[in-house]
């Protein structure tokens, strides 16, 4: 279903070139055009038909707006190359905890990016096809499980699928402004329509001006996708990063400034069941034609691919926040196919139920996910100001300038957003942002306490054989996934019941096996050489799989050898550490078991209550080689 396994040694050609990658990182950026001026007209129109002529200048302010985030963004790229988002940047620059702030919100954001794009996606095929209106949701559910299997099935595959409906989009929407120039040049003539009346709920003040500008600064989210995913495109990756934002950000104003002025020329006015870009492209090709079933068909697509935007850099965030120890370490762990595989299917379950609760409806979701982009924004730019002001280095005062102008500006946006969508739903975010940042700490906090019950005892016993000069007949094999208490007192037991002992860590390439052979050396220290200590490179991304291959070698040639596999384990003391502990021991017990007839022998090793773990000298130990879920 989702491709043969590929080894961690292709992983460089799975990169993208900039004509793959922007479809993959800014389709959410690109396709916010068929929805962002709907937006801001959906509050306009509360003023009356007359208020609507104010999305021009809105529109303005807006495009102005992207202009300073994505010059901020190319500055973030240039000084993280290796991935500058916002909870990078907050985390260098303004601690731990704020940093966590930034990944709440762009968690939230990611998550209702997709659900959003694939909700606007069905309307544009409803408003092709009416028919299709009570099977909205049932449509965005199947359309999430595709773009998710394309995912899964690696980025380099995701790209080339989605490439093709983003530049369809692009085109479509340059010839429906050429088409439409052409139109209001030689037919219509240059004198704007009367939008259809509307009565006049609200009265047309700041604060009405205000919320249709919040609104319209949908257009901005998934910006900072490509200063995320740097390590998607090919080498040089910083400088084609750059390049591609810069061109992101072009196309976006211009596809925006030509929808806003088409759509006031013609005196468009939202409508229930049909949407502003359908009724501009019925204006200029007509209803029925050709070219606006193009049309319709390619926002459609563009805006489930925009979903991918979200699929691209949730995973990323996720593997980072588990790297930091802030989420469980599966997180980080990579598929068959080179991608983060259970960060794809954490977003594809949080995504279904938002458009279950929405029913496949976008009016209350849309209005939401512009806090959280905006709240990234605000603490990334601040970051990059601290950054260029402790370094001071070539033109630091316009760095920290443009970033400051644009760390105010975002501030302001998301004051707005706050007070004026905060009872249309906005509330909601408000409480899920401090309460995922309270979940990211607990968990990070649960990890230090784990780490100091889990290193290894200074007053460690000899591990090695004593006693035993016949030859080998029993052969133990210890699956060693981390240098800590658990896996010593494994090799401990092993050394007591067998004639010959094998220590084995399977080892990737991001692990140092110079580093980890020296921690051995310095640990365990001299002995017999019936103690083995061996590591293992595995090419592929399953450390398991070499683990079983080499039990299974051994097995074949020794078969008058009894062979036990022992193996850590690290008693859980609450729900919580029983997603931080064992899991790849798990899938190794049950991919032995499922080879043959085999004897295990389980080490349990059980973890003191909270906060009465060993400290002092283990503590320096916590920030280096222990890992708990290797336990």
């Amino acid at each position: 279903m989702i491709g043969r396994a590929l080894p961690r040694a292709s992983a460089a050609q799975e990169r993208l070139p900039k004509y793959q990658a922007l479809p993959i990182l800014s389709s959410d950026a690109l396709s916010s055009v068929a929805y962002a001026t709907e937006a801001a007209l959906g509050v306009l129109v509360l003023a009356g038909s007359g208020a609507l002529k104010q999305s021009l200048p809105i529109t303005l302010a807006i495009i102005a707006l992207i202009v300073i985030v994505v010059l901020s963004y190319r500055q973030a790229i240039s000084a993280y190359p290796n991935g500058g988002g916002s909870y990078v940047v907050a985390r260098e620059n303004l601690g731990r905890n704020v940093s966590l702030v930034a990944a709440a919100a762009l968690l939230i954001d990611y998550t209702l990016t997709a659900a959003v794009s694939l909700m606007a996606g069905t309307q544009a095929l409803s408003s092709l096809i009416p028919s299709l209106l009570p099977h909205e949701l049932l449509l965005s559910l199947l359309l999430l499980a595709l773009v998710g299997w394309a995912n899964l099935r690696g980025i380099r595959e995701a790209g080339r699928v989605f490439s093709i409906p983003t530049y369809a989009f692009v085109v479509m929407i340059l010839v429906l402004t050429l088409g439409g120039l052409w139109n209001l040049s030689f037919q219509h003539g240059w004198t704007p329509e009367t939008p259809p009346v509307e009565a006049v709920l609200q009265p047309l003040g700041l604060f009405l001006v205000l919320r249709a500008f919040s609104s319209g600064c949908s257009a901005m989210t998934g910006i900072e996708a490509i200063s995320n995913g740097v390590k998607v495109f090919r080498e040089p990756s910083a400088r084609n990063a750059q390049e591609t934002l810069l061109v992101m950000g072009g196309l976006l104003s211009a596809m925006l400034l030509a929808v806003t002025g088409l759509g006031f020329m013609y005196g468009i006015a939202p409508d229930a069941k049909v949407t502003v870009l359908a009724q501009i492209g019925m204006r200029v090709f007509g209803n029925g034609s050709v070219l606006f079933w193009m049309l319709q068909l390619s926002t459609l697509l563009i805006l489930v691919l925009a979903a991918n935007t979200a699929f691209a850099g949730f995973p990323l965030l996720a593997a980072m926040l588990a790297e930091d120890r802030c989420l469980p370490p599966q997180m980080r762990w990579l598929g068959d196919r080179l991608v983060y595989q259970n960060g794809i299917g954490v977003l594809l379950a949080v995504s279904a139920f938002i458009i279950w609760i929405c029913h496949g409806d976008t009016t209350v979701a849309v209005n939401l996910y512009a806090l959280g982009v905006f709240t990234a924004f605000t603490l990334s730019q601040l970051g990059l100001v601290l950054h260029w002001w402790r370094l001071r280095g070539p033109g630091w005062q316009g760095r920290i300038a443009l970033n400051a102008l644009g760390s105010l500006t975002t501030f302001m946006v998301l004051v707005v957003i706050v007070i004026s969508k905060f009872a249309e739903g906005a509330w909601t975010v408000v409480i899920a942002i401090p309460l995922l940042v309270w979940g990211l700490a607990t968990i990070r906090r649960r990890y230090r306490e784990v780490q100091r019950s889990l290193a290894p005892n200074p007053q460690m016993k000899p591990l090695f054989l004593e006693g035993k000069d016949h030859s080998p007949e029993h052969h133990a094999i210890v699956w060693i996934a981390g240098l800590n208490e658990p896996s010593f007192e494994a090799v401990r037991y092993a050394c007591s019941i067998a004639d010959r002992v094998t220590a084995l860590m399977v080892v990737d390439d991001q692990d140092d096996a110079g580093q980890i052979s020296q921690d051995w050396d310095r640990l365990v220290g001299d002995n017999t050489g019936a103690l083995e200590f061996k590591l293992l490179e595995s090419p592929f991304s399953s450390l398991v799989q070499p683990f079983c291959e080499f039990v299974v070698e051994q097995e074949r040639h020794n078969p008058g050898q009894f062979t036990t596999v022992v193996m850590p384990v690290a008693v859980p003391r609450d729900r919580l550490d029983g997603t931080l502990l064992n899991q790849r021991a798990l899938n190794l017990f049950a991919a032995l078991s499922a080879g043959g007839s085999r004897v295990f022998s389980i080490v349990r090793y059980y973890i003191p209550p909270a906060g009465e773990g060993r400290d002092g000298a283990l503590a320096a130990w916590t920030e280096g080689v222990m890992e708990p879920d290797h336990a």
